[in-house]
């Protein structure tokens, strides 16, 4: 049976913690600072972990994680 292969992109923006859950970066700090103030962009800033509706996808992405 041959292996599955990992999907590159997924890969690159997701990484796994000790427990096994997947870490991923917060979306929206890339463009249009101005208008967002800095506790929250700060926020933004910081990772956080997949939530348990998306966590099937994302282990189906990844299944050597």
């Amino acid at each position: 049976m041959p292996k599955i292969k990992t999907r590159r992109s997924a890969a690159k923006r997701f990484s796994t913690t000790g427990s096994g859950k997947f870490r991923r970066r917060r979306q929206n700090l890339r463009h249009i600072l101005t208008k967002k103030d800095s506790k929250r962009r700060s926020r933004l800033g910081q990772g956080t972990l997949v939530d348990s509706a998306n966590m099937k996808a994302v282990k189906r992405l990844l299944p050597y994680a």
